[in-house]
């Protein structure tokens, strides 16, 4: 599309794709395993939102503040702590404030919304309220049951039309050269599609429980994952804390591994004196001497956007396709960016030594688990997992059955999964992971003990210890059959002089009991027998 296209042009195009089916809009190709639960509805509410029928009214703009500040102040509260609540403030702010930045986004966002035939030409835009976002941008009143919405990304989009651009392209930024994942993935613009197309998602029987996934899948679907409702606070999503809720624990540690980093370090003993009002793109030449994940992730060669996935080489977990592949041009363009962002607090031999450690040290890593990989699969192959020919029940459709698979992290029933198997999905999905990001953090704690290379080796342990015993039990099991078979075997066997004299004395006995018994019932009365 032409750079100088009409924000109506642009608008419209992108909101084509968002909801479009075939990229990667609605319920994925597994609808038909699952159902939305009522909290499915805030998750994606473009798909499972209906109004409330308990209010029957057509409401104005202000009696939507009147009504929700005695019913739910805590959102009148937010909203009025936001710069959405009055317009003109951010007008008079002074050049030398360094909001004043926001004086030329209202006049985009006012541009935004005229092209879009929401604004008139000659009328500025003084607020934005609580029906312009669950209504329409501009409306009057609104149908309580009928009209009311909870926005996504789209509605956001209408106003904040750059940022939404930069989101959505995403998913074109991610085009893996060898195919290692599939176009624009892994990113926020396309995480509720890969949250639904993943199998054992859709086949839980515990939806609630899967639905603990889409909370943080729900980057495509909204903006307030970052920017808190109703405030969008801008300076709280410039924190690190922002990114927190979704970026910590067992599979991507981030947030965790971050904090424990030199980098963390100084964000928590001088981020207080850090002015976070200044935008991201400026912090640095404003006097914050520290990395954040907002500094690193949202800057591409010197320009800030909302394309966090610019610079991503490893993706979400390591694989030997990405391993083999760094040296590929695609990887290298994005190793290049990765030493001119760190170039900002380092040496470009600093940045180089260190990506060359990270990279190598990922590598490392990544050979245990796939030995301990080769070990689970060649157990399934000889049929030699516990239960595995007796009491390893098939996980539910459309997930398929595999040998230390993903499912067997959300799903167990009988020797499925089995304990080794078990160990080697946390293996895969949990510690490699956490090496790998305790490396990419700069937490070297976490890379080599705490989390990582100390806990591929327990694993390995285990595996291999699993292994050595199944593999015993199986060859006492084959020995004990044939000493069955060949005690079986023995006792009708008259192969040889000595068991042929034996069976002939035991016939010989055999034959003389019978004889007496004969003759001693030939011996007795009629009235004996009787």
């Amino acid at each position: 599309m032409d750079r100088g296209a009409e924000p109506k042009t642009l608008y419209d195009a992108l909101v084509e794709r968002y909801y479009d089916p075939e990229q990667g809009y609605g319920k994925g190709k597994y609808a038909d395993f699952w159902e939305p639960i009522p909290f499915s509805r805030y998750l994606n509410p473009s798909l499972f939102y209906e109004p409330p029928q308990t209010v029957l009214m057509t409401a104005t703009r202000q009696q939507c503040v009147d009504c929700h500040t005695g019913v739910s102040p805590g959102w009148v509260h937010s909203w009025g702590a936001s710069a959405h609540t009055d317009l003109d403030q951010i007008r008079q702010l002074p050049d030398d404030d360094p909001r004043a930045y926001k004086k030329d986004r209202l006049a985009e966002v006012e541009r935004n919304l005229r092209s879009l035939g929401k604004l008139a030409e000659d009328v500025p835009l003084k607020e934005v309220g609580c029906i312009d976002c669950h209504v329409s941008v501009g409306a009057t009143h609104g149908d309580h049951a009928k009209d009311l919405r909870l926005p996504d990304a789209a509605v956001c989009g209408a106003c904040h039309l750059q940022e939404f651009a930069e989101r959505e392209s995403e998913r074109d930024t991610l085009d893996w050269p060898q195919d290692q994942w599939p176009k624009g993935r892994p990113s926020h613009a396309l995480d509720y599609h890969a949250n639904v197309e993943t199998a054992i998602w859709a086949a839980m029987p515990q939806r609630e429980v899967a639905e603990g996934c889409t909370m943080c899948h729900t980057n495509q679907n909204s903006c307030t994952n970052c920017h808190s409702r109703h405030e969008f606070s801008v300076e709280q999503a410039r924190k690190p804390e922002a990114c927190s809720v979704c970026h910590n624990g067992v599979d991507h540690n981030e947030y965790e591994n971050y904090l424990l980093s030199k980098h963390g370090i100084l964000y928590k003993t001088l981020g207080h004196s850090v002015d976070w009002s200044v935008p991201v793109a400026d912090s640095m030449a404003a006097g914050q001497s520290f990395p954040t994940c907002q500094s690193c992730h949202m800057e591409y060669r010197g320009k800030f956007s909302h394309n966090m996935v610019q610079k991503v080489r490893w993706a979400f977990n390591p694989t030997p396709a990405i391993a083999d592949n760094l040296d590929h041009p695609w990887f290298e363009e994005r190793r290049g960016a990765w030493v001119a962002t760190c170039s900002t607090c380092h040496s470009v031999s600093f940045a180089n030594a260190y990506l060359e450690l990270m990279d190598e040290g990922i590598k490392q890593g990544l050979i245990v688990e796939q030995d301990a990989k080769k070990v689970i699969e060649q157990l399934h192959a000889d049929g030699l997992l516990p239960g595995q020919e007796s009491n390893r029940p098939a996980p539910p459709a459309p997930e398929e059955d595999a040998p230390g698979g993903f499912f067997q992290l959300f799903w167990a029933k009988g020797n499925n999964p089995s304990a080794v198997e078990r160990e080697y999905a946390e293996m895969w999905e949990q510690d490699l992971i956490k090496h790998y990001k305790g490396l990419a953090h700069v937490n070297p704690g976490g890379w080599t003990y705490t989390d990582g290379w100390s806990q591929l080796l327990k694993r390995t342990a285990r595996i291999n210890d699993a292994d050595t015993q199944l593999r015993e039990m199986a060859a006492l099991k084959a020995d004990l059959a044939d000493l069955k078979a060949a005690q079986t075997t023995a006792w009708f066997s008259l192969d040889t002089p000595a068991k042929q004299a034996s069976f002939g004395a035991l016939g010989m006995i055999l034959l003389g009991l019978g004889v007496a018994s004969v003759a001693s019932s030939r011996r007795r009365t009629p009235s004996d027998r009787s």
